[in-house]
């Protein structure tokens, strides 16, 4: 049986085919191709993205939990055959494919996971220089925001940790299959030459995830788990509420926290 017929999308894995190809190809572009030999496309669908990839001068790997996509793949894209990985990207060991090389990421990503494949990256930082891709308008704008926005969060300080994040474009819902309900937007994270932090690591991600979960209070009281001493919480940083701190003020709020945990 021959799989040239359309991919239907699939509601529940949050599937928008692109239909646009300029789009795509203006996608594909956004990529440096600088420090890796392989680039991981996630939920390839029918292929758009990924027509573009094949012709770069990378090794174009897909990653695609259908499998009426990945049969419409293999018979359309036959030099692409053996990298094609029906898997979930989220629970997939990646060096079974990468065995610890670096590579990049690109997609038109499925909304609904669209944040956690942000989260996996930052996971695997060391090995991902480049990143690239469409998400909800709202969440590339949530990734590349500034502190004192109101989108500022969990999700942008942990990227701009280690990334320089840029957001390129937006996408209307019409050049989709089926339209989603609202914009998408394109963004590229190129990881900075300091992505290692001067602080504990570890410890910057909960104090930061802590940090917000309670966005309206202050430091002092957000993080009171912390068991901070007096002299520390009588700092000035504690007074500010956590959308007005930089990456640069949560590196130094972690490395204080990290001296007063020694005491």
């Amino acid at each position: 049986m021959s799989h040239n017929h359309q991919v239907k999308a699939k509601k529940h894995l949050g599937q928008h085919f692109l239909k646009d190809e300029t789009i795509a190809k203006k996608i594909a572009d956004t990529l440096s191709l600088n420090g890796y030999k392989d680039v991981l496309e996630i939920g390839p669908g029918m292929g758009v993205l990924t027509q573009f990839l094949i012709q770069k001068n990378v090794v174009t790997h897909v990653i695609e939990i259908d499998a009426e996509s990945v049969a419409y793949l293999k018979d359309n894209y036959l030099n692409l055959s053996d990298r094609i990985y029906e898997r979930d990207f989220l629970k997939f060991d990646l060096n079974l494919i990468f065995k610890n090389r670096p590579f990049a990421i690109i997609g038109n990503f499925p909304y609904n996971i669209s944040s956690q494949i942000v989260f996996k990256t930052l996971e695997m930082r060391q090995q991902i220089p480049e990143f690239a891709g469409m998400f909800q308008k709202e969440v590339a704008q949530r990734i590349c925001s500034k502190e004192g926005s109101k989108v500022y969060g969990i999700l942008s300080v942990l990227t701009q940790a280690f990334y320089d994040a840029e957001y390129l474009f937006t996408v209307p819902p019409s050049v989709f299959n089926p339209p989603p309900k609202v914009d998408s937007g394109v963004l590229v994270l190129k990881r900075k030459n300091e992505y290692k932090l001067p602080c504990h690591e570890d410890l910057f991600f909960r104090v930061v995830k802590t940090g917000f979960q309670q966005r309206r209070k202050t430091l002092r009281n957000s993080l009171k788990t912390f068991n901070l001493s007096d002299n520390l919480k009588a700092n000035a940083i504690f007074g500010q509420r956590p959308e007005q701190l930089s990456v640069s003020d949560f590196i130094e709020l972690t490395t204080l926290i990290e001296k007063d945990q020694k005491k």
